[in-house]
C-alpha cells in the first residue's frame, strides 16, 4: 500500500470514530440555516476561492495543515499585516488549500470546505486563532463541533459533512498534487507567483517578497 492510500486509510479510519461519537448528539438536533455573514466571496472560473482582487499582480497560494502551530502562528500574527497592506489594497490575491498532515487535520479541512463561500475564509481564520482549543483538546469532536455551530451551522450538517467522501477525496487530490508537482512535504508552504517558500515568515520577508514581484510587472 502506497504512502497516500495509508494516510487515506488513517483519516477515514478516524472520520468513522468520530461519526460513531456525533451520532447521539446528532439524533437530537434539528436542523437550522448558517447564518450570514455579508461577507462577499470571490472565485476563480475553476470555482477556487480567494480573498483580494481576481486581477491582482501577486498571487499567493498557502499550504497549511490545520492542526500545524506554524501555520497557526502565519494566521495569528502575520496574515493580518498582509491583509491590510497588499490583500485590501488589491495588490495580493490570496488562495488558501488545506494540506492535512494527520486526520484531526483532515477533518477540519473538510468542514472549511463545507463552509458556504462567504463565510470560508472566517471559518478558516477561525480554526487557525482556536487551535490551542481544540486541536489539543481531550474531546476534538465536541471541540470543532462548538466552532462549528458557534458559526452559525447545526449539528446534523457537521456530521453530514464529515460523512462527505467527495469532498476528503478533492482536498487529497489537491494535496497530491503538490506534494508531485511543487515538491510541498511539509507546512506551512506559499506559492508566491510561482516561487515556492517554506515555512512560517515574519511579515517584513513577505514584505520584501511581495515588494519583488510588484517590482517586475
Amino acid at each position: 500500500m502506497s504512502y497516500a492510500q495509508t494516510a487515506r486509510s488513517l483519516i477515514i479510519s478516524f472520520l468513522s470514530l468520530l461519526f460513531m461519537a456525533l451520532a447521539p448528539a446528532i439524533a437530537q438536533e434539528p436542523a437550522t440555516p448558517p447564518a450570514a455573514t455579508g461577507m462577499e466571496a470571490n472565485t476563480t472560473n475553476d470555482g477556487e476561492l480567494f480573498e483580494g482582487k481576481a486581477d491582482a499582480p501577486v498571487t499567493i497560494t498557502e499550504y497549511s495543515s490545520f492542526t500545524c502551530p506554524h501555520c497557526a502562528s502565519f494566521h495569528t500574527d502575520t496574515y493580518p499585516e498582509l491583509k491590510k497592506k497588499y490583500i485590501d489594497t488589491g495588490k495580493v490575491k490570496m488562495v488558501f488549500r488545506p494540506f492535512p498532515l494527520e486526520p484531526m487535520a483532515a477533518a477540519a479541512s473538510m468542514l472549511a470546505k463545507c463552509a458556504p463561500p462567504e463565510q470560508h475564509f472566517s471559518f478558516v481564520h477561525k480554526l487557525f486563532s482556536e487551535q490551542k482549543n481544540w486541536a489539543y483538546s481531550q474531546s476534538v469532536v465536541d471541540s470543532l463541533m462548538k466552532i462549528w455551530t458557534d458559526a452559525g451551522f447545526d449539528r446534523e450538517s457537521f456530521d453530514k459533512c464529515l460523512k462527505n467522501q467527495k469532498v476528503l477525496d478533492g482536498i487529497l487530490s489537491v494535496k497530491a498534487k503538490a506534494t508531485q508537482e511543487l515538491d510541498i512535504n511539509s507546512t506551512p508552504t506559499f506559492d508566491i507567483n510561482g516561487e515556492i517558500v517554506r515555512g512560517a515568515l515574519p511579515f517584513k520577508d513577505f514584505d520584501k517578497l511581495i515588494k519583488s514581484k510588484l517590482a517586475k510587472k
